[in-house]
């Protein structure tokens, strides 16, 4: 699974009267208070945020997807990733500390590679796909999930404050995994949208593009790194969480 940042701006106003009316730990207290009386420092809630969104998708989204394709592939009969201690949401077990420090870095990253030996599979081709598409499919139902506890919670007519800081961090939630779904769709090794594809495609193709994958990996991500690709990301990132909005009735 490939990481990378996302850039969130916000324009948030509270009234420092507002009282914080559910019992929140004092750290989280204290932390949302001093961000009221510094509403107006816009780069101070940007970075607290994106900080924040950095720790959901180490600790929370990363795991659950790798963890996606580890029960897949033990499902379909390869029982590699159970083996190697990878069937878990330990985080730790999914880390890779080149790959963490990148997205912190570098604003993108990638986990540990679930091992999978696709011969254990009872069959072959439907072991690969559902395995391919288990990490992306777990990443859009943590979105509409995360948009689903959001909605239930609004219903309640909570705490303004509540209110704010619910929908900062849930809607944003929602957004990178619906953003990592989408960006590990895409048909380029080593994503899983190429494992995918890999099986429609027939064995030349996919010896020659595995034969020279390195290039065109690093050819990838340089072409990332231009920017190129976030136009379409963006515009097939906002459809999804329109479309996952107008189901919720938002």
């Amino acid at each position: 699974m490939l990481v990378f940042r996302l850039n969130f701006h916000y324009n948030t106003k509270v009234n420092i009267g507002i009282l914080l009316s559910v019992k929140l730990g004092k750290g989280l207290y204290l932390m949302i208070m001093y961000l009221i009386q510094n509403r107006f420092n816009i780069e101070l809630i940007e970075l607290v945020f994106i900080f924040i969104s950095y720790a959901l998708v180490i600790f929370l989204a990363l795991p659950v997807h790798e963890m996606a394709h580890a029960f897949t592939a033990d499902r379909m009969g390869d029982s590699t990733a159970r083996w190697s201690g990878r069937l878990t949401l330990n985080p730790f077990a999914h880390l890779d500390i080149v790959g963490t420090a990148m997205i912190f870095i570098f604003g993108f990253g990638y986990a540990k590679p679930v091992p999978v030996n696709p011969r254990n599979f009872k069959n072959y081709k439907a072991g690969m796909f559902m395995t391919s598409f288990a990490g992306p499919l777990s990443n859009l139902i943590m979105a509409f999930l995360s948009l689903l506890i959001l909605r239930i919670v609004l219903l309640f007519n909570p705490a303004v404050l509540l209110i704010i800081i619910l929908k900062i961090l849930l809607q944003q939630f929602a957004l990178i995994n619906i953003t990592l779904a989408v960006f590990n769709l895409l048909p380029i090794p080593p994503l899983d949208g190429y494992r995918i594809i890999s099986n429609f495609l027939n064995p030349k193709t996919v010896y020659f593009i595995e034969r020279y994958q390195w290039y065109i990996t690093i050819g990838f991500f340089m072409i990332i790194a231009t920017g190129r690709f976030s136009g379409l990301l963006s515009f097939i990132t906002e459809f999804i969480l329109t479309f996952f909005t107008k189901i919720l009735v938002f």
